[in-house]
């Protein structure tokens, strides 16, 4: 196997964006370009439960501590606007919140789980923690905009602090245009209460974040027994990967990433892989456009 440390030979391609995996090795930051992965490295060291990301930042929740990389904007002349990328000298930071299990991003707001239940918001701009529970009397296991997946259900993230939503046994959600959860009986959407999607259990969930509020552009759901996308207003099963899949992000094309460490591209209706040479993967974050 080639050392995840060697460069991959990668054109300056107009549209490449960068992907993000949580590993227990570390994060690995991943190029791409449409369904084509290039260069990808180990760009920091660490324990790696969780990732997450902004516009204008990646956060990781780490056996230690949350850390945060921050991004600046970068003018290049064959793209509009401004790019977020990541300079020369930057690295993630630590930011005093301790052992983490779960992070996410509510606007530029950062949230984060530690493994005693305790869940925290770092107002962007900001260098310290603001309580938001001292303690849940139950695992956190996923945290998207202002919904935290527990094993007891599904919280709200409120001015007050936390709100229980309904469900149990929440194993991943989603909070861009209408929001989702995946759990042990079936993968629910929020609309007049939690209504049941698809029926057995599922681990995973995510949607595009350029969906409008109360609609989705792209959805994908991965149960046990295979992954669905929703595309159409409808959902349908679509070919899955011999390993499983525990992250989802969206660019150009769908990505996904195993729990082995495979990047999966989605081309002309199937999945074009790349080993990334890391083992025990749990999350994928790729950089949403500001809307």
């Amino acid at each position: 196997m080639q050392s995840i440390e060697e460069k991959r030979v990668y054109g300056d391609r107009q549209g490449a964006i960068t992907a993000y995996v949580a590993s227990a090795m570390g994060v690995v930051r991943v190029r791409v370009a449409g369904d084509t992965v290039g260069e990808f490295g180990l760009c920091e060291r660490c324990g790696a439960r969780d990732v997450a990301a902004s516009p204008d930042a990646i956060a990781v929740a780490t056996d230690d501590d949350v850390r945060i990389l921050g991004l600046e904007a970068e003018s290049t002349s064959d793209r509009e606007g401004d790019t977020p990328v990541v300079a020369d000298d930057e690295s993630f930071v630590e930011t005093g919140f301790g052992p983490a299990v779960a992070v996410g991003f509510d606007g530029d707001d950062v949230l984060a789980a530690g493994p005693d239940g305790r869940v925290a918001r770092r107002t962007a701009g900001a260098d310290e923690w603001t309580t938001l529970s001292d303690g849940l009397e139950t695992a956190v296991r996923a945290i998207d905009g202002d919904l935290v997946g527990t094993a007891d259900g599904v919280y709200r993230v409120s001015d007050d602090g936390l709100e229980h939503a309904g469900l149990s046994d929440v194993r991943d959600v989603s909070a861009a245009g209408v929001p989702l959860a995946a759990t042990a009986d079936g993968l629910y959407k929020l609309g007049n209460g939690w209504m049941t999607v698809l029926e057995g259990p599922f681990e995973t969930v995510a949607a595009d974040p350029r969906s409008e509020r109360g609609e989705l552009v792209r959805a994908h759901a991965v149960a046990t027994d295979g992954v669905y996308e929703f595309v159409a207003d409808e959902w349908h099963a679509i070919d899955g990967s011999s390993e499983q899949i525990v992250g989802v992000g969206y660019g150009e094309t769908t990505y996904a990433v195993t729990d082995e460490g495979t990047f999966l591209a989605w081309s002309d209706g199937e999945w074009r892989t790349r080993a990334l040479g890391v083992r025990d993967v749990s999350g994928l974050a790729v950089r949403p456009e500001r809307q």
